[in-house]
C-alpha cells in the first residue's frame, strides 16, 4: 500500500506522541507528583495509531485501563490528557477520573475502563446507535488478550454479529494479562479464531507493523461502514513495562523484555523502514520528535500550574446536567 509523506509524518507524531507522553508519566509518577496508579502503552504505539488512521473524528472507540495511547490516536489534547492524570480541574474530568477514565466524546472516545472487558458492550451500544441513525459511523472496542476470556467479549460479539453492527473489535495481544501469559488461559492458538463461531472475519496481524496494522484495520472499517457488519483484529505485540509502574515483574525474565523490545520495538522498526525506502529523511523524522517534545513539555507545564479541584467540588460532575427533568418526565 502507498502512502504520502504526510500520512507517514502523521503515523510517526502519533506513535511518537504516545512513547514520550508514557515515558515521561512514568517518570511523573516514580517521582510522586502522579496520584493513583498509571499502566503503560509502551511497545504497542502501531496498533492505536493504525487503527485510528482510518477512523474519522465522529467514529467511536472505547478503550481499556492501558488506555492513553488509544486517546492520543484518536486526536486528544495533551494537556488536558495531563491534567487529568495530575488530578488537576483542568483535565478531561475535572481531575476525578485519573489515567484509567479520560474521556473526550466531541473526538468520539468514549471513555478509558478500569473493568476488565469494559469496553465490549459500551462499543456496541455505540455501533447500533449509528446503524439505528443510518449514519456511516463505526466503534471500535480495544481490548486485551486477558479480556478475550471475559463474558462480556461473547456477549458483545454475538449481538454485534447478529444485528451486523458497524463494531471492530481489537484485541491488543500482548502477551500477558497481568501477570498470566495468555497461553495458560486461552485453549485457542489465536483469539482471533474464536470469530468464526460468530460467522465474522477474525484476522491476526503484527501489533509492532504499523503499516499490517493499518491495512486490517482499513478492511474492516471499510466492511462496516458498507452494512457488511464486525470484525475481530487479532494484534499480537508485547507489553514492554509492568502491568502498572511499580511491578515487580516476577514472572517474566529481563532478558526476554530486553530481547522482544529490540527486535519488535514499532518506532524503531518504522523508522528503519522509512529511511531504508527514501520515504522519510532523518531530519524530518528529528523535526517531527522536537515538535512533539515541546507539546509535551507545554502539557506538562499546564498540568504542573493548574489547580486541584475544591472539597466542595466532591459531589459535582455525578450526573449529566439537567437529569432532574428528563427522570421527572
Amino acid at each position: 500500500m502507498d502512502f504520502s509523506k504526510e500520512q507517514l509524518k502523521d503515523f510517526y507524531r502519533t506513535m511518537y506522541t504516545i512513547r514520550v507522553f508514557e515515558e515521561r508519566v512514568n517518570e511523573l509518577f516514580l517521582a510522586g507528583k502522579i496520584p493513583g496508579f498509571v499502566h503503560l502503552y509502551i511497545g504497542e504505539e502501531a496498533i492505536a495509531t493504525g487503527v485510528c488512521a482510518v477512523l474519522s473524528k465522529d467514529d467511536y472507540i472505547t478503550s481499556t485501563h492501558r488506555g492513553h495511547g488509544h486517546t492520543i490516536a484518536k486526536g486528544a489534547d495533551l494537556k488536558k490528557m495531563m491534567a487529568e492524570i495530575y488530578g488537576k480541574t483542568t483535565g478531561y474530568c475535572r481531575g476525578k477520573g485519573g489515567s484509567m477514565h479520560i474521556a473526550d466524546f466531541s473526538i468520539g472516545m468514549l471513555g478509558a475502563n478500569g473493568v476488565v472487558g469494559g469496553g465490549y458492550n459500551l462499543a456496541v451500544g455505540a455501533a447500533l446507535a449509528a446503524k439505528l441513525m443510518k449514519t456511516d459511523q463505526v466503534s471500535v472496542c480495544f481490548f486485551g488478550d486477558g479480556a478475550s476470556n471475559r463474558g462480556t467479549f461473547h456477549e458483545g460479539m454475538n449481538m454485534a454479529a447478529a444485528f451486523k453492527l458497524p463494531a471492530i473489535f481489537v484485541c491488543e495481544n500482548n502477551q500477558y494479562a497481568s501477570t498470566t501469559p495468555y497461553r495458560t488461559t486461552t485453549s485457542v492458538e489465536n483469539i482471533a479464531d474464536r470469530a468464526v463461531g460468530y460467522g465474522i472475519p477474525g484476522v491476526v496481524v503484527d501489533g509492532n507493523d504499523v503499516f499490517a496494522v493499518y491495512e486490517a484495520a482499513k478492511t474492516a472499517v471499510e466492511r462496516a461502514r458498507a452494512g457488511g457488519g464486525p470484525s475481530l483484529i487479532e494484534a499480537k505485540t508485547y507489553r514492554v513495562k509492568g502491568h502498572f509502574v511499580g511491578d515487580p515483574e516476577l514472572y517474566r525474565s529481563k532478558d526476554e523484555v530486553r530481547d522482544r523490545f529490540e527486535n519488535d520495538d514499532p518506532l524503531k522498526n518504522f523508522r528503519k523502514q522509512v529511511l531504508t525506502a527514501n520515504q522519510l529523511t532523518e531530519g524530518e523524522l528529528e523535526e517531527i520528535e522536537k515538535q512533539v517534545q515541546e507539546e509535551l513539555d507545554a502539557a506538562v507545564a499546564f498540568a504542573e500550574e493548574s489547580p486541584y479541584p475544591e472539597p466542595g467540588e466532591l459531589f459535582e460532575d455525578l450526573y449529566v446536567e439537567g437529569w432532574e427533568e428528563v427522570c421527572g418526565k
